[in-house]
């Protein structure tokens, strides 16, 4: 195997990765594999570019009991590998904080300023660091970029960032980031290629999934976005609220005799439709339940993205095209056709022959706005950000 990028996407329950090999300054995708189930049941698979299985191994709960372990355990896989020979390790950061706003490679004091924001991503930033922290440890010499889902963002104006409290706050970093920054520079470049007028225009990408946002699109460039100072604002997701007033905050607290901690918890991992619905945070299976608490969890869903594209469509002064992404928004044709209900007024007219079928157009040829539907791939984003920085004269592909 040729010159290679690791790519590292770690959660608090699963650890994503991806190999891609450097042929001549491209990317060519060899390998994507995950360890999920972390602690609980562990299951190591992964397969080859044309879809065929290479690994799938299943672990007793305290072979990999946490996310070190998970780490350690992938990184003898894939030293089993004949002839990798490894470039760089590209991660996906959750918050960049008001420090970087574009990739940047790894040292010690990067990674501690980095840690500084693991209080507003608790679910994602220490797990974020946990391999690269590794890695160091192991493999010193090989370089470690971080690129950052808030780094999009950063060009907003402050009259979008700015919350309505005192100047001094905001020079301390407490601002409006927005995040999915990735998965939302990927699907900008890719609607240059499938339909490059709209994205020459005013788009709004929903990246639907367990974790969920919006953001306006003008230009390619970001506008506008659903999340706020941490991952918790915006649209409701799994176990996530959303948009919530900071007065429930400050009642829980000063009434209820809550604790910091119990609200965090509350907010980050009972909310959202698993608290709606008392069920489940899978879409999926809320979908296929009969109770009316799924159907509320729905319901609540799509009326507060229909509620929210018309804030960033205010953002963008009109609409030329809404584009579904991530788990939820590439694959449940039911929650499309909810929220692209919600857009009539804007003028979105959806196919639903096209929509069934997950077409990558699933609007009417009559429809004022253009409605697609783009997978992402946060992965490739975060190895061409990789390359691009150990390899600055070679433009990656």
């Amino acid at each position: 195997m040729k010159g290679a990028i690791l790519v590292v996407n770690a959660g608090s329950s699963s650890l994503k990765f991806q190999v891609f090999t450097i042929e001549d300054s491209a990317l060519i995708r060899k390998i994507r594999g995950q360890l999920d189930g972390i602690g609980v049941r562990p299951h190591l698979r992964a397969t080859a570019s044309d879809g065929a299985v290479i690994l799938d191994r299943s672990y007793g709960p305290k072979e990999v009991p946490d996310l070190p372990a998970a780490i350690a355990e992938t990184r003898s896989w894939l030293r089993t590998l004949e002839g990798l020979q490894l470039r760089a390790i590209g991660h996906r950061v959750v918050h960049g904080g008001p420090d970087f706003a574009a990739p940047v490679l790894i040292d010690d004091a990067i990674l501690d300023r980095l840690a500084e924001y693991q209080d507003l991503a608790p679910l994602h930033q220490p797990n974020n660091l946990a391999p690269i922290r590794l890695a160091m440890q192991i493999n010193p010499d090989v370089p470690q970029v971080a690129c950052f889902d808030t780094a999009f963002h950063r060009d907003h104006p402050q009259v979008a960032d700015r919350y309505a409290i005192p100047r001094a706050y905001y020079d301390e970093g407490v601002r409006r980031y927005g995040f999915h920054g990735l998965s939302y520079e990927y699907v900008a470049e890719r609607l240059r290629e499938i339909a490059p007028q709209a994205a020459a225009g005013r788009v709004i990408v929903a990246h639907l999934g367990s974790g969920a946002s919006m953001c306006a699109i003008r230009a390619g460039r970001s506008v506008e976005s659903t999340m706020g100072f941490t991952a918790l604002d915006g649209l409701p997701m799994g176990t996530r609220p959303g948009q919530v007033d900071p007065g429930v905050v400050l009642y829980l607290i000063s009434q209820r005799g809550m604790s910091a901690d119990q609200v965090t918890d509350l907010f980050y991992r009972g909310s959202g439709l698993k608290g709606l619905s008392g069920i489940s945070s899978d879409m999926r299976e809320l979908l296929a339940s009969d109770a009316p608490e799924a159907a509320f969890a729905i319901d609540h869903f799509a009326y507060r993205c229909g509620l929210n594209a018309g804030m960033l469509a205010a953002a963008l002064g009109g609409l030329d095209a809404f584009v579904f992404t991530a788990g939820i928004g590439e694959n449940s044709a039911p929650i499309r056709a909810r929220i692209a209900q919600t857009l009539g007024w804007l003028g979105v007219e959806m196919d639903p022959k096209a929509n069934a079928a997950g077409a990558t157009l699933i609007s009417t040829p009559a429809s004022r706005v253009a409605v697609h539907v783009i997978p992402t791939d946060e992965e490739l984003m975060i190895a061409r950000h990789t390359l691009a920085l150990i390899e600055p004269e070679g433009a990656p592909t």
